[in-house]
């Protein structure tokens, strides 16, 4: 039996779904005033993507049932948008593929569909559409059973602009997350601040990841002493986890602390950080202090971890 949390959960997802389909008017007879249903442009869509495919390629990429596939087919071949043929390599197979005028159907309804995306998105002012965008990431991570490491995740040092980030970000999502309040906030803004006023590049460095150019983490490694160096600020944002950038950016921390030559490497955490301290316990950490707190709002029990170099 589910609790009512949950169910409230799956009512906003069904919600959510109610509203999209509305919004890109997907519970027309025809899409974007075409004759095709939402099932048949994207059939149409995957023949466009390739010069010839059998219809069970189709049905097992779409989930669709072979029956009701089969009738999709048969209307396009009717309708003179596909062609069928008999495969040379193997007699058994029946090749699909679009014909001029299935071409020009597709390039109707994708010319159609751009123009609608488009003008939806341009009602939103720039800021508010690479939240679309980022938010629309996230569902699609955390539906997708293929959830692999981005090619494009790069990890660069700071510049202008990225300090507002990490302060907004940190501030943002702790109190999302954990319902830490606002001194939270204020205490990353003051180790940013004291980062950029006294930052030594030969032994401190701070890294921001990127996805697709999109800011998806931080961290910092600053100067305590000649011998020891403190790992600050890691970040990964929701969209970017389960994909090791919190794993590649301590690794970072570490290859520059040995190369500037500190001998121990420390941090300050608190125990409800799950996912961090898992990150640092992999990377050879070792829980070397703990002590019950009141900060942020809360009650915490705050850790530090050491690693010797």
């Amino acid at each position: 039996m589910h609790n009512s949390a949950f169910d409230q959960r799956v009512h906003a997802v069904r919600r959510f779904s109610r509203f999209y389909t509305k919004q890109l008017g997907m519970l027309e007879e025809g899409l974007l005033g075409s004759d095709f249903s939402l099932t048949e442009s994207r059939v149409l869509y995957e023949l466009a993507q390739r010069q010839s495919c059998t219809a069970k390629e189709i049905s097992d990429d779409l989930g669709l049932d072979a029956g009701y596939l089969s009738r999709i087919v048969a209307r396009f071949a009717r309708t003179r948008l596909i062609r069928r043929q008999r495969s040379g390599k193997d007699a058994r197979r029946v090749l699909l593929r679009l014909t001029e005028k299935g071409r020009a159907a597709f390039a109707r309804l994708n010319r159609e569909s751009s123009l609608q995306v488009g003008t939806m998105l341009n009602r939103l002012p720039e800021a508010e559409q690479r939240r679309l965008i980022r938010a629309m990431g996230e569902v699609e991570l955390a539906l997708s059973n293929n959830r692999k490491t981005n090619d494009t995740l790069t990890l660069r040092p700071h510049r202008p602009g990225d300090m507002g980030w990490v302060i907004h970000r940190h501030g943002a999502l702790y109190a999302q997350e954990y319902g830490w309040d606002e001194s939270f906030e204020a205490l990353v803004a003051e180790i940013a601040a004291h980062f950029i006023k006294a930052f030594d590049p030969r032994c401190e460095r701070c890294w921001i990841a990127e996805f697709d150019g999109e800011s998806a983490g931080s961290v910092f490694l600053v100067k305590q002493t000649d011998e020891v160096a403190k790992l600050r600020l890691l970040l990964v944002e929701p969209h970017a986890r389960g994909l090791g950038v919190g794993r590649r950016l301590v690794d970072e921390c570490i290859q520059f602390a040995r190369a500037a030559g500190y001998r121990r490497l420390v941090l300050w955490t608190q125990s409800i950080l799950s996912g961090a301290r898992n990150i640092y316990r992999r990377a050879g950490f070792k829980l070397v202090k703990e002590e019950p707190q009141r900060a942020f709002g809360a009650d915490l029990v705050s850790e530090t971890w050491e690693l010797e170099l």
